[in-house]
């Protein structure tokens, strides 16, 4: 029997169509007030790097502002324009803290993503950042 999905493929995109550029800050005028956001959606999508079946999770992004908060229009864009990328899970979740650590500079961060089942298997991805500590010695 001729396996009819042997050459069966999905446009895959490279990382390079990630629009990290499309990231947008507004001013936070409470710093230090310990004001813990979080953002979360259902709707978080990518794909498979070898066979371009879609990757879904619920992501849920928890920082501790500094000095900026992120636009959340720009936020959608950014993480739409993951959608036909190939990208494993893991390295999904650390480019979005990597990117979004870059602009806010946040004194803490955490982004966990909960994957949908793929062959029996759950995936749930947690990566942290935390800002360095000054501590304003000299040795």
């Amino acid at each position: 029997m001729e396996d009819k999905y042997i050459n069966k493929r999905f446009d895959i995109l490279s990382e390079k169509n990630i629009d990290a550029d499309v990231l947008e800050t507004l001013d936070f005028q409470y710093r230090g007030s310990g004001t813990l956001v979080t953002i979360g959606t259902k709707e978080f999508t990518s794909v498979c790097p070898w066979t371009g079946l879609p990757d879904t999770a619920e992501l849920l992004i928890t920082y501790l502002p500094s000095k900026k908060l992120v636009e959340m229009k720009s936020l959608k864009y950014y993480l739409l324009s993951f959608r036909n990328v190939g990208i494993l899970q893991e390295h999904a979740v650390n480019r979005i803290i990597k990117d979004l650590s870059k602009i806010l500079k946040p004194e803490f961060m955490e982004v966990e993503a909960k994957f949908e089942s793929r062959g029996g298997l759950n995936t749930v991805v947690k990566v942290k950042y935390e800002k360095e500590k000054k501590t304003g010695k000299t040795i």
